[in-house]
């Protein structure tokens, strides 16, 4: 097993594949002092403001004299990063390599699209009905039979007391959730007075149909659990009609996010996951990628992938307006990375972005989708939404994502409405939190296996998960959502 990985040919420094003592060499340099998991180590001097290179890119700058042996992290280095930037477009589009088209056993819906779960879905309108869709769940878990996988509430504090974008964002978020084809029948559960009005709500939907999406608005009847309990049975009715046939893997759409980052993200679990969106988009297949200020300073991996001018403005619009974001609200732009981060080897947001997105693999970028938007374009897309995990894995599902990677170098629990396959960076993690995680990327740091195997091995598991295989998430029955939010609560 190796000691460190220096990533790319032009890189200053190297990162532990485990925690090493002082010491230890490597190409010919001593670590002079114990470098944790996850953490860099400098392979020549930097003098005080020379950049840190990793990836081949540069990470951030020297804060003091850095000589080779020395740990670099937060205590001798920080980020390069400013506010908004002016790109220019400059084309570098990789064709992706052929692969053999597969299948998975799904569901056919009505309309032409494919599902992975034949769920009944409740969503709350507006969050004083949260305990009554939850009551629900568990008062109706008899309808769970045949086709039907199961039977979810998705609780949330909004659709009132909102303004303008926040309010027509929460309608379109829960809207686009209503249309997920993981759903077979979906529940949309009112109180009446709320300002996300079962009207309003009808209409964001458009055109949808009536045996598959029912409406309950709690003041117009005497007893919401008995109605509600008859709209629940039929929309088992509808559900029950489906069953797993054999479906092109062409039609999945899987999301793509990282949360509880280390040192090895960039180098195992990411990686991986970009090799094997280059296979899914090589079949016909889609995948979406989203977490935007995790792209900030790692822009250069992406946007000249983008197929034409058209998309390259619209990824850069996308960049540049999260930034505005932060700015608007008196933020500092680059406030990242998080603790969590920096404790497993992460010490810039350049650091953790070139790390992010190599989840992207080398695909074309297609296109650039805002939140509560949904996928149309087969392919590698961008998607507007932030780095929270629970807020952007929810705007994955309502982009279409029948299921989400999410790579992690120290762990989460939690799952979205979509099965949600928890991929651990390394070995240890994998081995202590076998309850949470789903794949195990650290054999590519172990040297077990390279990280084309790893995506191989990822792509069955993908399948076999899109067939009926419970992730870890779905096992426990973790699952919610979060919206994202901008403005004032009433």
């Amino acid at each position: 097993m190796s000691d460190f990985v220096k990533i790319h040919p032009q890189d200053n420094v190297a990162v532990a594949l485990h925690e090493i003592p002082a010491g230890t060499v490597f190409a010919d340099i001593t670590a002079k002092e114990t470098i944790p998991q996850g953490h860099k180590m400098a392979l020549s001097p930097l003098m005080e403001s020379a950049n840190v290179i990793k990836y081949g890119f540069p990470i951030g700058h020297a804060t003091t004299t850095i000589q080779p042996g020395d740990w670099v992290h937060t205590h001798n280095m920080t980020t390069n990063l400013s506010d908004t930037i002016q790109y220019s477009y400059q084309p570098q589009i990789f064709p992706i390599a052929s692969v053999p088209a597969q299948t998975f056993q799904g569901y056919r819906r009505k309309d032409g699209k494919a599902g992975i779960r034949n769920e009944i879905w409740i969503l709350p309108t507006v969050g004083c009905v949260n305990d009554v869709a939850k009551a629900l769940v568990q008062q109706n878990q008899d309808l769970v039979s045949g086709s039907i996988d199961g039977l979810y509430a998705f609780p949330h504090p909004f659709g009132c007391s909102q303004t303008g974008a926040d309010h027509a964002q929460t309608r379109k978020l829960l809207a686009a959730l209503a249309r997920h084809p993981n759903a077979g029948a979906v529940l949309v559960l009112g109180l009446g007075c709320e300002n996300l009005t079962h009207e309003q709500f009808a209409a964001e939907l458009g055109d949808f149909d009536p045996e598959r999406i029912r409406f309950l608005t709690c003041q117009q009847v005497a007893d919401e659990f008995a109605e509600g309990r008859s709209l629940l049975q039929q929309c088992a009715a509808f559900a029950g009609q489906f069953h797993r046939e054999p479906i092109p893997v062409s039609e999945l759409v899987v999301g793509m996010k990282c949360g509880g980052s280390d040192g090895l993200s960039g180098i195992t679990a990411n990686p991986v996951v970009g090799r094997f969106s280059d296979m899914l988009v090589a079949q016909g297949g889609s995948t979406v990628l989203t977490e935007v200020p995790e792209m900030f300073g790692a822009e250069g991996f992406l946007l000249n992938r983008c197929i034409n001018k058209p998309v390259f403005d619209k990824a850069v619009n996308m960049i540049n307006g999260f930034k505005n974001y932060f700015i608007r609200h008196n933020e500092v732009v680059y406030d990242n990375p998080s603790p969590g981060n920096k404790q497993g080897g992460i010490t810039t947001l350049e650091d953790k972005s070139c790390g992010c997105v190599q989840k992207g693999g080398s695909a074309p970028i297609v296109d650039v989708i805002d939140y509560g938007e949904s996928v149309t374009a087969k392919g590698l897309n961008l998607l507007y939404g932030p780095g929270n995990d629970l807020v952007s894995s929810t705007a994955l599902t309502a982009a279409g994502a029948h299921l989400i990677l999410f790579t992690t170098g120290r762990g989460t629990p939690f799952g979205a409405p979509a099965p949600t396959m928890k991929i651990a960076t390394n070995t240890p993690l994998a081995e202590k939190k076998s309850g949470w995680i789903d794949f195990n990327a650290g054999v590519a740091a172990d040297g077990s296996r390279t990280l084309d195997a790893c995506a191989h091995d990822l792509m069955e598991q993908v399948i076999a998960i899109s067939s009926g295989k419970q992730t870890k998430n779905e096992e426990k029955g973790f699952r919610e959502i979060s919206i994202f939010k901008d403005g004032i609560v009433l």
